[in-house]
């Protein structure tokens, strides 16, 4: 059974949905066949990222599906270490030859490194490469707002999206309600948090069983009641229907607060800090 998925519009008009399929540490045949389940059960976006050195599965899944190129939207991320204008460059073009592909859908940056502070050449790259056709929209992730406003303020052109940390545990508020204000799309990673944990969570298990869902599925709801677009990973296709199939409920004032109050100061799963943290 193919879901529908609903769609947002970003900044630069390009369509994404509301729900993509993340993908870290799904590799080779077994990362590939599974990708195409997700596909098949209607997942049309999908995350990956030059570190997770799997872009070559990501190639093989969309000339293995049955799904035309045009309607998937394909990501990828510039890594740490290539954040140098010339570099980014090169890795851009490298990122479509390891998945055999003429062009990205959504290509970001994957994190600030602002003691290296080579994003803003790093941006100008993706905007060139997007001028030439190689991208069709460009982002970044774990950004702060003083990073893009600076990226804004030094080459003219905001990101049409910020992929951030955001479940539960960790609910950026604030940095959500900048994203508003300046017409940036919120991405969440992780958005099930530490599946362990927040799995076990009694107050969402209560929200849970009054509308007769999973855990998982309040909280990819609760993320989409947010205005954001959330990339769980699974590699299991019960698993990965039950994660999109959340569009014939809905979370009322009361439920959405009680979700949002789970926040906390140390929520964040590694303590990655993007005023300081360095990607390699």
């Amino acid at each position: 059974m193919v879901q529908s998925i609903p769609e947002i519009t970003l900044n630069d008009g390009l369509s994404l949905p509301v729900i993509g399929l993340g993908t870290y540490k799904l590799k080779g045949n077994e990362g590939a066949n599974s990708i195409v389940s997700a596909m098949e059960s209607g997942y049309r976006l999908i995350d990956s990222a030059y570190n997770y050195e799997n872009e070559g599965t990501i190639g093989e899944s969309v000339r293995r599906s049955f799904v035309p190129r045009e309607e998937l939207i394909i990501t990828s991320k510039l890594p740490g270490r290539y954040q140098n204008y010339e570099k980014a460059v090169t890795t851009i073009q490298e990122s479509l030859y390891r998945a055999n592909l003429d062009y990205y859908d959504l290509y970001l940056i994957h994190w600030p490194n602002p003691k290296q502070d080579t994003y803003v050449e790093a941006w100008q790259a993706l905007i060139d490469a997007k001028k030439s056709g190689l991208i069709r929209s460009i982002g970044v992730c774990n950004f702060l707002p003083e990073h893009m406003e600076r990226l804004e303020k030094e080459t003219g052109v905001k990101p049409s999206i910020n992929q951030i940390e955001l479940h539960p545990f960790f609910n950026q508020a604030t940095q959500r309600k900048w994203h508003v204000e300046n017409n940036i799309a919120t991405e969440s990673w992780s958005p099930l948090a530490r599946a362990n944990q927040v799995l076990q969570n009694d107050s969402i298990q209560k929200i849970a069983d009054h509308h007769n869902k999973s855990i998982s599925q309040i909280i990819l709801r609760w993320h989409y009641q947010l205005g954001a677009i959330s990339i769980p990973k699974s590699s299991s296709p019960a698993r990965q229907l039950e994660n999109i199939s959340i569009f014939d409920f809905s979370l009322n004032d009361t439920e959405m607060s009680m979700i949002s109050g789970l926040t906390r100061p140390d929520g964040k799963i590694n303590n990655q800090d993007p005023a300081i943290y360095e990607e390699f």
